[in-house]
């Protein structure tokens, strides 16, 4: 007994150790904005040196997130230390920062470093940095003007100033920060009215872009020409642009969903539906992710919904289910039940009820297109309930305004092939005929559409694959380690070792 009670002692005293955390396991400490900005400096610079611009991009991806972290005292600071103490360029950019408030500088305080652990002092920089980090400099500054209404007139002078001294360098390094200036312009003109003033400047930017073969600046310009155009209504000079341009292969996943999204909402102006609903698709494929860009998420999706209404199909319930549509897309659901259930009635109050909502989202004129749609749905409805109905009962059922009313829009449904009947004048009434059967020439199109489709998506899932850096690499080793195990059991089937020697002997006469 004591024997065990001495090991049960010494098993809590053992749970005790391995619960207690080590010293060796501390919490990260977050890195400061200024810290940040200094990293993405030095990343650039070794994008220059080495030529490799996916140090660009990786700095690139951080600025959604850095922008809401910075203000006057982190630029300021980021800036000295950045440039020498003598540096003219360090002076002209300090001179865009107003002073810094004194509640700004108290509230913004750095995180201590850990007690125990020393930071050596930091080393004068005496080199001056690249014009790609003076870019990124400058773009910073730019997000920060655009935060506030009273500094929207500087940061469209910082934008032009900018815009200068970009075409003035012209260096191909500078690609990937130049694309996103851009899309600081158009804020800049956007949130100063005066969008339309823009579209000259967007024009000859992107020309010069496709003659230098810059993929990335030249769909940002596009897209950029396209959000002006569809925010005046001029959707027939956004469908020249997009058949005189061919958008680069080579852009990204958030360009090519911005693209798509533009190319969806012309074609469903222009009452192509089909191109429109692949358009969409593309874009909410290629979107980022809910929780990432929530608001275009739902642009993009309010847009779909209606154009696959307007297809004549109905869009699955889960889909309003969503956390981040379920909200926005509430009076799109009460118009999808209208539709649904071939209610004019429904319709019409359900359009009046959220016609604000719809105006702006910029969906109200396709959404009132649906009202041929609700009484189609309800005319094929009463077709499957009744096999003989009079017009007058038609009218009374779709609430529509007279019998001749009902009359036309029956024989247009029957003309379409939407219900299958025929109308008897003299005495008032449709006859409706029975179902259509499930092959023929329609439903070969439609199979032909969705293997379309199939091959489509396919096609595309196989360009936006992405590999392991240096993988072949591996593959070369283990190809080469294959060959040369296959040389050394050549050479021992020539030297006659694949059969042992003291194996017995198989006879003479064998």
């Amino acid at each position: 007994m004591p024997a065990d009670v001495d090991m049960k002692i010494k098993d809590d005293e053992a749970k005790k150790d391995n619960d207690t955390p080590t010293e060796e396991t501390k919490p990260s400490v977050p890195v400061s904005p200024v810290a940040e900005i200094k990293t993405n400096v030095t990343l650039i610079e070794r994008a220059v040196s080495t030529l490799e611009p996916r140090f660009t991009h990786r700095v690139l991806r951080t600025l959604t997130s850095l922008r809401k972290k910075l203000n006057w005292k982190v630029l300021k600071e980021a800036i000295e230390g950045v440039y020498p103490a003598d540096s003219a360029t360090k002076t002209h950019l300090l001179s865009w920062i107003p002073e810094v408030p004194a509640e700004e500088t108290t509230s913004s305080m750095d995180i201590d470093p850990p007690t125990n652990t020393t930071t050596p002092a930091p080393k004068p920089v005496t080199q001056e940095p690249v014009p790609e980090a003076e870019v990124y400099l400058r773009l910073l500054i730019i997000h920060h003007f655009l935060t506030s209404p009273s500094t929207y007139q500087k940061a469209g002078e910082l934008v032009h100033e900018t815009v200068d001294k970009m075409q003035a360098w012209n260096r191909r390094s500078m690609d990937p920060v130049a694309a996103k200036v851009w899309y600081a312009v158009e804020r800049a003109y956007e949130l100063g009215d005066e969008l339309a003033n823009a579209r000259p400047v967007f024009l000859a930017a992107q020309r010069t872009a496709s003659l230098r073969h810059d993929d990335e600046t030249q769909a940002s310009l596009i897209n950029r020409l396209l959000r002006s155009y569809l925010a005046y209504n001029l959707y027939s000079q956004a469908d020249k642009l997009v058949s005189k341009t061919t958008f680069p292969t080579s852009a990204g996943n958030p360009q090519y969903a911005r693209y798509h999204y533009y190319v969806g909402r012309i074609k469903a102006v222009q009452l192509n539906y089909t191109a429109a609903h692949e358009s969409l698709q593309q874009a909410i494929r290629r979107a980022p992710l809910p929780a990432t860009a929530p608001g275009f998420y739902q642009a993009v999706h309010k847009l779909s919904v209606v154009v696959e209404m307007l297809m004549g199909d109905i869009p699955e319930r889960g889909l309003f289910r969503h956390p981040v549509l379920e909200r926005a897309l509430s009076g799109y659901f009460e118009i999808v039940k209208a539709v649904r259930t071939g209610s004019l009635s429904q319709f019409q109050a359900t359009l009046a009820k959220h016609a604000s909502l719809f105006e702006a989202d910029k969906t109200y004129t396709l959404i009132a297109r649906l009202r041929q749609n609700v009484i189609k749905t309800g005319i094929r409805r009463l077709s499957l309930s009744y096999s003989r109905i009079s017009l007058r009962d038609i009218c009374v059922k779709l609430h529509l305004d007279s019998e001749e009313d009902a009359e036309y829009i029956v024989g247009k449904a029957i003309r379409d092939g939407v219900i299958e009947g025929r109308i008897v004048h003299e005495k008032g009434w449709m006859e409706c005929g029975g179902q259509k059967g499930g092959y023929g020439p329609e439903v070969a199109e439609v199979f032909g559409r969705r293997i379309a489709y199939c091959l489509e998506l396919h096609n595309q899932s196989v360009k936006a694959m992405r590999y392991p850096l240096n993988a072949h690499r591996k593959e070369l080793a283990d190809a080469e380690g294959a060959r040369e195990r296959e040389k050394e059991l050549a050479k021992e089937i020539q030297e006659g070792g694949d059969i042992d020697d003291d194996e017995p002997g198989l006879g003479e006469g064998f």
